[in-house]
C-alpha cells in the first residue's frame, strides 16, 4: 500500500494515464465520469482498501462497489495497476470476448465485487453487502461510489434510508458531484440542491471535500472511521473530465467518440501524465 499524499498523487496519475489510454485504443467510451473518480480510487485502492490480488475472496476483505458503473473503465485501470490482470487485458475493454465490459461486471471482471451500470442497483447492493457484514458481526468497510445525476433514481434514495435506519457505520458512500449527467447540467435536469443536507436528513454523517485533493479525501476517509453510529456520505466537488483540461472544458464530456482533433489532444495529455508520473517517481 502507498500512503504519503505524494505517493498517492503519483498513483492517480497512473491511473489518469492508463484510462486514458484504454479508451484512447477504443476510440470511444465514457471519459468524463470516469476521470472524476480518480483521485477517490487512488485514495481506497492506494491505502484504505484492504482487498488483494492474491486472496480476492477473503471474507473479511473491504468491499468497493462502483454504483456510477460508466466510471469503469477508471475502475479498470486501477484494478490492472493493482493486479487483478495483465495489461494486454485491459486495452480489451469493451471489445467483443472481453472480460472488461463497458459497466462492470461481477461475473467477468476480477477484482469487481457487484455488476452496476443500470443506475441505483449498485448503492442498493453496497447497502445490502454493509448490511450483511453487519450482521455477521465483521469490521470490514463497504465503499460506494454514486453519481450526482444517478441520484435521480429513487432506488438510490430508499437504499440511503434503509442504511440510516440501520446505522450502517461501516458503510462509506461518495457522492460525485461533477455537475454534469448525459443530458446536460444536473442542476437543469433535476436540481440536487445541497446533497450533504440531505445526506445527513437520511441519517449519514455528511460532508464535501474537494474532489481532486488527495489530501482532502484521504482525511475525509480518515474521519468518516471514527464515526460510529451512522452511515458517512462524502461529497466530491468534482469537474467531468477532472485533470484534462481538454475534456475539462467540453461541454458534452460524458461519452466520447474521438476525432482526429481530439485523438491529438489527448495523446498530448498521455505523454505529459508519463512525464510527471517519472518525475513523481523519481522525487
Amino acid at each position: 500500500m502507498v500512503t504519503t499524499t505524494d505517493s498517492l498523487t503519483v498513483f492517480a496519475d497512473k491511473i489518469r494515464y492508463y484510462t486514458l489510454k484504454e479508451l484512447g485504443h477504443l476510440g470511444f467510451g465514457h471519459y468524463g465520469g470516469s476521470l472524476s473518480i480518480i483521485e477517490t480510487l487512488a485514495v481506497l485502492y492506494g491505502k484504505h482498501l484492504n482487498k488483494h490480488a492474491d486472496h480476492p475472496s477473503d471474507p473479511n476483505r473491504d468491499y468497493f462497489v462502483l454504483s456510477k458503473g460508466h466510471g469503469g473503465p477508471a475502475l479498470y485501470a486501477t484494478l490492472y495497476l493493482k493486479g487483478f490482470f495483465s495489461e494486454d487485458v485491459l486495452y480489451s475493454l469493451n471489445q467483443n470476448g472481453t472480460s472488461l465490459p463497458s459497466h462492470p461486471d461481477r461475473n467477468l471482471t476480477p477484482g469487481v465485487e457487484m455488476t452496476t451500470g443500470s443506475l441505483g442497483q449498485g448503492i442498493s447492493a453496497a447497502t445490502g453487502i454493509a448490511y450483511s457484514n453487519m450482521l455477521d458481526d465483521r469490521d470490514n468497510y463497504t465503499y460506494c461510489i454514486v453519481g450526482d445525476g444517478e441520484l435521480n433514481e429513487g432506488q438510490c434514495w430508499e437504499a440511503f434510508q434503509f442504511a440510516g435506519h440501520h446505522r450502517l457505520n461501516h458503510l462509506i458512500v461518495f457522492i460525485d458531484d461533477n455537475k454534469k449527467q448525459l443530458d446536460g447540467p444536473t442542476k437543469d435536469i433535476i436540481d440536487p440542491l445541497d446533497f450533504v443536507e440531505k445526506m445527513k436528513a437520511f441519517g449519514f454523517a455528511a460532508s464535501r471535500v474537494d474532489g481532486s485533493s488527495i489530501q482532502a479525501i484521504d482525511e475525509a476517509v480518515q474521519n468518516a472511521k471514527q464515526v460510529t453510529d451512522k452511515p458517512i456520505a462524502i461529497v466530491l466537488d468534482t469537474i467531468k473530465g477532472q485533470g484534462i483540461p481538454y475534456l475539462e472544458q467540453m461541454a458534452d464530456n460524458h461519452h466520447v467518440r474521438l476525432n482526429e482533433v481530439d485523438k491529438q489532444a489527448l495523446d498530448e495529455s498521455i505523454v505529459q501524465l508519463e512525464q510527471r508520473i517519472l518525475g513523481g517517481e523519481q522525487a
